[in-house]
């Protein structure tokens, strides 16, 4: 890659729009169901050292259980000479600390970012991705997840995904939320039942906002990413190329190893679900055909300059 290709385009006002906007109302979002657990007997001692505990605890190793919980290792730079040169090009053309490599052992193609900030930075890749791809392809795929990193998305998604996750799990748990019910009585009258039912229907309408708050900003973020990677290599053919491969490979990656892959579809490349599945629709990402689509219009805007 020529050190003379185009700088870095700059921020992405429009991702930063809607990461704003997006916090603002989960934030709004979230500040409510806090008044409607403690109007419904929820202790509010208990209620911040819960929260805070867990809240600090993602800050804290959040990266560790991501990769962690995909098996990703870190390798050395001369355990994979290559991916790491490609890296460090990309990352001088973003202008951004060359983040660390991490390599998982699976089949499956796909490729994710995670980090609180550039310098904690880490790349995971798989074997399925290095196996199908070829260089170019590689290197498009992690100039889109270099993206990320330089976007700061991927730390948005984090924060806003944690509350979603209590209000999921009060949802799929909420009986044991009455071990945390204040016991208060009215006139004589019992009122937990009734305080456990408001609580966990809260809870759902938290839920089902809070979902399509952070489905609505990931798929952009992905957009945003594409065309990261299309500006850094020069080349949105590359992309296209990549992510019809790593569908196809998707697509045949047994059902088994897919769902144990699901729960970090928010950070991949491409979500680890079959075709014409419900979680497809319900997805995190944009369609291939809308992604490519985008990355022709990219091809056809740089070919006119």
């Amino acid at each position: 890659m020529a050190k003379s290709r185009k700088p870095w385009y700059g921020r992405d006002f429009g991702l930063s729009f809607r990461m704003g906007l997006t916090m603002f109302l989960l934030a709004a979002l979230y500040a409510a169901f806090i008044v409607v657990l403690m109007a419904a007997g929820v202790r509010l001692a208990t209620l911040i050292v819960i929260v805070g505990l867990v809240l600090l605890s993602q800050l804290i190793f959040s990266d560790q259980l991501v990769l962690l919980a995909s098996g990703a290792r870190i390798m050395r730079p001369e355990q994979a000479p290559d991916l790491h040169q490609m890296i460090s090009r990309l990352a001088q053309l973003a202008d951004l600390p060359t983040p660390k490599l991490a390599w998982i052992n699976t089949r499956m193609p796909n490729a994710f970012a995670i980090g609180k900030n550039p310098k904690s930075a880490v790349i995971a890749v798989t074997r399925g991705l290095v196996d199908r791809l070829d260089a170019h392809e590689i290197e498009a795929v992690l100039a889109h997840e270099l993206t990320h990193i330089k976007n700061r998305d991927v730390t948005v998604i984090s924060l806003a995904s944690f509350f979603a996750m209590i209000a999921s799990f009060i949802v799929q748990q909420f009986f044991f939320v009455g071990l945390s019910m204040g016991g208060d009585r009215r006139g004589g009258r019992n009122n937990e039942g009734e305080d456990l039912i408001i609580v966990w229907l809260a809870s759902i309408v938290v839920w089902a906002i809070s979902f399509i708050l952070i489905r609505t900003l990931s798929r952009y973020r992905e957009y945003a990413a594409d065309r990261g990677s299309a500006i850094l290599t020069g080349h949105p053919g590359y992309l296209a190329s990549a992510l019809q491969k790593i569908q196809s490979g998707v697509r045949t990656t047994p059902s088994r190893d897919l769902r144990q892959a699901e729960s970090m579809n928010a950070f991949f490349i491409f979500p680890a679900v079959r075709k014409d599945s419900v979680m497809e629709v319900l997805s995190t990402h944009p369609t291939i055909e809308h992604r490519i689509r985008q990355l022709e219009r990219i091809q056809q805007d740089m070919e006119k300059r």
